[in-house]
């Protein structure tokens, strides 16, 4: 995901970002404070329309910070602030946008905006994309090679068990016509199974079964025996993937984070994904786990439980497999006669230079089955604003295409909601949603907002009986003292 415009975490893009963002701490130094690996991609800065009216990135669907912090605060600490990736959080919640229409191709655009409730004088913008979902009988035959990590770090229950419990309900919702090969690391690799049909199901669910934790991590040399068997099943018919399970360390052999990264990038152009799956606390290397799919063109996840575990692996299967559209770019332009400043909130590691959108040779994310993205902009408007204070446009290729088409889509004027309580119950959440990153992150432009005032905004947002919501409700009831704590000193 716009791996082009950034090497290693760099971000080259064509905005003026903050000093903050520009600051890259190493792996090992990260490490240092406290075992685990997080980085420092900053924070947006707000941009002057007449300056610069287009904002370029590359859609993101990972899910992962959202979980991660999610159990940070049930066992009661605030995340690093690292760790917050504010598009990842609002990228976990399901909202009601429409689906694409037959001539729309596989993605369709909503746009709408209100008044901050947050800040007087600005008015948040959101951008919601919408993937076509398939039917099962729509989806290509899936070839899955599981790359297990079963290093000693893996051992406690929350690791390589939680992990096998992870696999099987996988292998329970896949069909005929899917296989699955299983290959492990540790002080070294090993083939566990061969690709195998699901009319051998219980042959793979044994194979899980029997994985134990114990040795050194061999990293890399595993990522090369998953891609050799992987291609023993590729064709243009089916969809190819790794899945990798892990807690994201690596100490044995080609452990260099570049190194790794690099053997990735040379395997994408045969046409397998990558999604990383992170297990664990205390070592987690977030920063690996993420890169790796993001160099996959995959998605990465984190599991903190078995019902983690159920919503990536049955609910959200399709979309979990199989690609739709890649190397999906948006990019939004700003009327400057309408729009005064802007800011895109998250996506900093997803920063594509402006000059790159048409440049098909950019990397950019994927999106899969059913996969929603959404983004919000903190603007100020001048007096008048409405009707095409801003254009989208969609850059997309189909599966394994070389040529991306673009869609455009103008703001409509009854988009603009007069009042911040007659917007949508779907965008006061998605408002909610992150202005407790921005408050996780402590980020500048969170400095004067009212906890109280997230808190409030989500339980009004938020329809008995919506489980995800629910959740989201009591985690910031976990979060809400220790925020408090941080603040006293």
């Amino acid at each position: 995901m716009a791996a082009s415009s950034r090497q290693a975490g760099v971000i080259t893009g064509g905005k003026p970002h903050s000093s903050e963002t520009q600051f890259e701490r190493t792996r090992e130094e990260q490490d240092s404070a406290s075992g685990e690996g997080y980085r420092d991609y900053g924070v947006n800065p707000f941009v002057t329309a007449s300056e610069d009216r287009l904002s370029t990135f590359s859609v993101d669907v990972d899910t992962a910070s959202y979980t991660l912090v999610r159990r940070k605060l049930m066992e009661g600490s605030l995340p690093p602030k690292e760790a917050v990736r504010v598009e990842e959080f609002l990228n976990y919640f399901r909202y009601t946008y429409p689906e694409p229409a037959a001539s729309d191709g596989p993605l369709a655009v909503h746009l709408d905006a209100a008044p901050s409730p947050f800040t007087p004088g600005r008015h948040l913008l959101r951008v919601g994309v919408q993937g076509r979902r398939l039917s099962i009988s729509e989806r290509k035959p899936a070839h899955l090679t599981f790359l297990v990590d079963v290093s000693g770090s893996m051992q406690s229950p929350d690791r390589l068990p939680l992990a096998k419990r992870a696999l099987r309900m996988l292998v329970d919702n896949l069909r005929d016509g899917d296989t699955v090969a299983l290959v492990t690391y540790a002080g070294n690799v090993r083939r566990v199974l061969a690709p195998t049909g699901m009319e051998q199901k219980a042959r793979i669910h044994a194979a899980i079964e029997d994985l134990t934790a114990g040795g050194s991590t061999a990293m890399a040399s595993g990522i090369e025996l998953a891609y050799a068997e992987a291609m023993k099943t590729l064709d243009g018919g089916s969809v190819s993937r790794i899945v990798i399970l892990s807690d994201g360390d690596a100490n044995v052999g080609t452990t260099s984070h570049e190194e790794i990264l690099k053997r990735i990038r040379g395997h994408v152009k045969e046409g397998i994904t990558v999604t990383t799956v992170g297990f664990g606390m205390g070592n987690y290397q977030d920063t690996m786990m993420e890169q790796l799919a993001d160099q996959g063109n995959g998605n990465h996840y984190y599991v903190d439980s078995l019902l983690a575990a159920r919503r990536i692996f049955q609910e959200q299967l399709g979309g979990t497999l199989e690609v739709i559209a890649q190397d999906v770019k948006l990019q939004v332009e700003f009327d400057p006669v309408q729009v005064s400043r802007y800011r895109l909130v998250g996506y900093e590691n997803r920063d594509i230079a402006d000059r790159d959108f048409r440049n098909d040779r950019v990397d950019a994310g994927e999106i899969g089955s059913g996969h929603t993205v959404t983004a919000l902009y903190e603007m100020e408007l001048k007096p008048g604003a409405g009707e095409g204070l801003a254009t989208v446009r969609v850059r997309a290729k189909r599966p394994r295409g070389e040529t991306a088409t673009e869609r455009a889509y103008r703001f409509p004027a009854n988009a603009l909601a007069s009042n911040f309580k007659d917007a949508s119950p779907d965008l006061r959440f998605a408002t909610a949603v992150m202005g407790a990153a921005e408050l996780l992150r402590r980020s500048p432009h969170a400095d004067r907002w009212s906890f109280e005032s997230v808190r409030e905004i989500a339980r009004a947002a938020t329809v008995a009986g919506n489980a995800e919501r629910e959740e989201f409700l009591s985690l910031l009831e976990k979060a809400r003292p220790l925020l408090r704590g941080v603040a006293a000193r």
